[in-house]
């Protein structure tokens, strides 16, 4: 699974005062936050679901394009999904796309259409998903603790450039940290929701 690249810092000199500090630290955790719960949704959890799909790529001419936009995807029934290629040529591409991918499927074409049946998890296969999701997650605590660190960093700088007193350096650390503590019990309780609908059995 390829990493999500996170926010880059702002140069810390560019910072007036301590709320531009704990705003730019907030744009960053938030963004972070965002990019697991996109990354979640591609980890199945044995219900159909287009996003699941979203990580699979199609060679369209020589480029890999996303599946959603060389094909009309939907959701039928609860345990399939199906791709309807744009152009017809491209039908044998996508297929060979879902069947190449990590993600475990056999799909299968009638010439106009591409079948995807999703399958029931196994118990071992619903742990190695959870195990997965227990790594995504821990990786963007570590980013999170990054950014808070950062944060400090630029908060300290302010107060030796004589840009803030100490009592606002103090007050700032302490919204940082809350603003941490805040932005990973989000991520969470993301997590563990979704862990559950991985591990639930139907």
């Amino acid at each position: 699974m390829k990493q999500e690249k996170e926010v880059p810092a702002s140069s810390s000199h560019a910072f007036k005062n301590a709320k531009e500090v704990e705003a730019s630290a907030r744009t960053r955790m938030d963004k972070v936050l965002t990019d697991l719960q996109h990354e979640m949704t591609t980890i199945r959890t044995g219900r159909a679901s287009i996003s699941l799909l979203d990580s699979i790529r199609v060679d369209y001419y020589g480029s890999p394009t996303p599946l959603n936009q060389v094909a009309q995807l939907h959701v039928p029934e609860p345990a399939m999904i199906t791709a309807q290629p744009f152009d017809p040529s491209m039908i044998k591409g996508i297929e060979k796309a879902i069947r190449d991918s990590d993600l475990g499927l056999n799909p299968s074409n009638d010439g106009k259409i591409v079948r995807i049946p999703i399958p029931a998890l196994t118990q071992e296969r619903r742990r190695e998903l959870a195990k997965k999701l227990s790594h995504l997650a821990e990786e963007r605590r570590v980013v999170m603790r990054n950014i808070r660190r950062d944060a400090n960093d630029g908060l300290k700088r302010l107060l030796k450039d004589k840009l803030i007193s100490e009592d606002d350096e103090k007050q700032a650390l302490e919204g940082i940290q809350k603003l941490t503590d805040g932005q990973i019990a989000k991520l969470d309780q993301a997590a563990k929701a979704k862990e559950k609908e991985i591990l639930e059995f139907k």
